[in-house]
C-alpha cells in the first residue's frame, strides 16, 4: 500500500495536478479517508462507491421527516462523504484505480451532490436556491473536465467551494436547522445555509475560472 505522501501525490495525477498542499480542509480530508483506507484495505473500492451514493439517498428520505431527523440527515451526509473519500483512497492507495473507476467515482459524486440539493429542497429550501446550490456543485468538476479535454494539463487550482466544503456545507445546514426545528427556525435556517452555500459555490467557481482562463491562453 502507498505511504500518505505517495497516496498525496497519486491523487494529484487523478486529479489534473491540484496540489491538495493548496489548501488544509483538502489535505487534511484526504490524509483523514486515507488513514481509513489502510485499516480496511481488502475492501473493494466499488463497495465503499454504492454505500456512499446509497447512504446521501437515505438523507434526503430523513430530510424530507423534518424535525429533529434533520440531525440524523446531515450526519448522514457526512457519512456520505467519507465512503466517497474512501473509494479514491482505497483504489489509489492499493494501486488499483482504474480510468473507469475514476469515471464512475464523479458520477457517483455529482449524483450524490443532487441528493444533498434534494435534501435541502425537502428540508425547506426554495426550488430555485436548491438548484442552484446543486449546479454550483457540479460546476467546478465540469470546469475542470472540460479545461481538461481542451489541453490543460494542470486543471487542478483549488478554490473555497472544494467538495468537503460543499460537504460540510451541506451536513451542518440540515443539522442545524434539526437542533432549532422545535423554535420553529428550520425552515429559515436551511435556506440561509443554502444561500451561503451559493455565494461559497459562485466565489469557487470564480476562482477557478479566472485560473483556467490565464491556463487556456498560455
Amino acid at each position: 500500500m502507498l505511504s500518505r505522501e505517495e497516496y498525496l501525490a497519486a491523487w494529484s495525477a487523478w486529479h489534473g495536478g491540484t496540489d491538495p498542499a493548496q489548501s488544509r480542509l483538502v489535505r487534511g480530508w484526504l490524509s483523514s479517508v486515507y488513514a481509513l483506507a489502510r485499516r480496511v484495505a481488502g475492501l473493494p473500492p466499488v463497495a465503499a462507491t454504492a454505500a456512499g451514493l446509497a447512504v446521501a439517498t437515505a438523507a434526503v428520505v430523513l430530510a424530507a421527516l423534518g424535525g429533529a431527523w434533520l440531525v440524523f440527515a446531515g450526519a448522514l451526509v457526512g457519512v456520505s462523504a467519507v465512503l466517497d473519500g474512501l473509494d479514491g483512497a482505497l483504489a489509489i492507495a492499493t494501486g488499483r484505480a482504474s480510468r473507469r473507476g475514476f469515471v464512475l467515482d464523479s458520477v457517483v459524486d455529482r449524483l450524490g451532490e443532487a441528493a444533498f440539493a434534494a435534501a435541502l429542497w425537502v428540508a425547506g429550501a426554495p426550488g430555485w436556491l436548491a438548484a442552484a446550490y446543486g449546479g454550483l456543485c457540479w460546476l467546478p468538476d465540469y470546469l475542470r473536465a472540460r479545461a481538461g479535454q481542451a489541453g490543460v494539463a494542470e486543471t487542478g487550482a483549488l478554490s473555497v467551494w472544494e467538495r468537503p466544503t460543499r460537504v460540510a456545507m451541506t451536513g451542518l445546514t440540515l443539522g442545524g436547522a434539526g437542533v432549532v426545528s422545535g423554535l420553529g427556525y428550520a425552515e429559515a435556517v436551511v435556506t440561509s445555509g443554502t444561500a451561503v452555500g451559493c455565494l461559497l459555490g459562485v466565489a469557487g467557481v470564480v476562482q477557478l475560472g479566472t485560473a483556467l482562463r490565464r491556463a487556456l491562453a498560455d
